[in-house]
């Protein structure tokens, strides 16, 4: 989804900083690595990817390992835009992508209120904690 505002993000990939958090707090709650170790950015067919299509490999990875997620605690760090509008459709498209209830999903929106990288504008971030279950449980 997309926000409306007068800056982007820049990375190899697309740059979703949230996608990413969740990647990587699903592999490592798995003990599968991180997202660097699935799509590393040396690899030319990881310019410009979906971030979307990396959760989706990663979310296989994990359950072919035999987990299932229970849920997921995901926090955004941007001073702008005001992301706390948007919670509920970013929860909502986290779970479309990978076909959880959007009940188990929580956003949290934190600004930087006006210090750092983060406060001044600057910079975006994200952390994820994902908890995961055996699926044959």
């Amino acid at each position: 989804m997309e926000i409306p505002f007068d800056k982007h993000l820049v990375g190899h990939s697309d740059a979703d900083v949230l996608l990413h958090a969740v990647t990587d707090a699903l592999l490592g709650a798995a003990a599968l690595g991180d997202i660097g170790d699935l799509f590393p950015d040396t690899a030319d067919a990881n310019r410009d990817r979906c971030s979307a299509e990396m959760l989706t490999i990663a979310a296989a990875h994990v359950r072919d390992q035999g987990w299932r997620i229970a849920n997921l605690d995901c926090i955004v760090f941007a001073e702008r835009p005001k992301l706390s509008p948007h919670k509920a459709t970013i929860a909502e498209r986290l779970a479309e992508i990978l076909t959880i209830d959007p009940t188990q999903v929580n956003i949290k929106a934190k600004t930087g209120e006006g210090v750092g990288e983060i406060g001044t504008g600057q910079a975006v971030s994200a952390q994820c904690i994902a908890l995961l279950s055996r699926a044959d449980e």
